[in-house]
């Protein structure tokens, strides 16, 4: 590290420099900084959703867009969202108790037979970087995983990940039993994985292939807000 950058003391930055350092910050991964960061806007009544939309998913949204370009690696982008989790672990507990708003709820896992899973950990990880609530059911998740998740956090969004060729095929069979049981309208699915694409999702009948971490994010972004703005307008007609 650099020496002028040692003589930087957050508490002694205004608000706009002290999120504009945080921004920095996670972009270096730094855990403590953004810890102590969090904590001093907290202690300025920035309310947990400020700091968390402001400080956090501001900072991991530049992140996600060097990652995409390649000015990012996955071991940097790793450290910038352990740096957010730490974050994340200050503000969850606050933002439940103020009702903050969630930007949504996602329930993710690699599908039977597949033990693949760093692709997976970094979409969970920019996904709660960018505010939403993620379930991660781990690696070779048979169907029952799925729809027992589904039931009990009712998620906007299923994430399922597959890196084998031979595995791929089991996400239809998740996409089949939703729709057995009349649920597959009520949730986004989006699949991922180096061999897929996006003829492959439009087959097995996923609503968007996610090409990576970064792009994960604006697509359920994207597909979200349009649902909730249909949702609206359905009521209030």
């Amino acid at each position: 590290m650099a020496d002028d950058e040692e003589d930087i003391v957050l508490s002694e930055l205004d608000d706009d420099e002290l999120v504009q350092q945080m921004h920095d910050d996670l972009y270096d991964g730094l855990k403590e900084e953004i810890e102590e960061g969090v904590n001093i806007l907290l202690g300025r009544k920035w309310t947990p959703y400020e700091v968390l939309t402001k400080a956090l998913v501001e900072g991991m949204r530049i992140v996600g867009i060097d990652f995409r370009d390649g000015i990012l690696f996955v071991p940097e982008v790793l450290m910038a969202a352990n740096a957010m989790k730490a974050g994340m672990f200050i503000l969850r507990p606050l933002l439940a108790e103020t009702g903050a708003p969630s930007v949504g709820k996602m329930v993710i896992g690699t599908v039977k037979g597949d033990i693949h899973d760093i692709g997976k950990n970094l979409v969970s990880m920019m996904m709660e970087g960018a505010g939403f609530e993620v379930i991660d059911l781990g690696i070779n998740n048979p169907v029952e995983n799925y729809l027992a998740a589904i039931e009990e956090h009712q998620p906007d969004i299923i994430g399922m990940s597959a890196l084998l060729t031979t595995t791929m095929p089991y996400m239809k069979v998740v996409i089949e039993a939703m729709k057995e049981k009349g649920i597959r309208d009520d949730h986004i699915v989006l699949v991922g994985g180096a061999p897929l694409n996006e003829a492959f999702a439009e087959s097995v009948g996923a609503d968007a292939y996610c090409r990576d971490a970064a792009v994960t994010v604006e697509i359920a972004k994207e597909m979200i807000a349009e649902r909730r703005r249909s949702n609206s307008e359905a009521m209030a007609n």
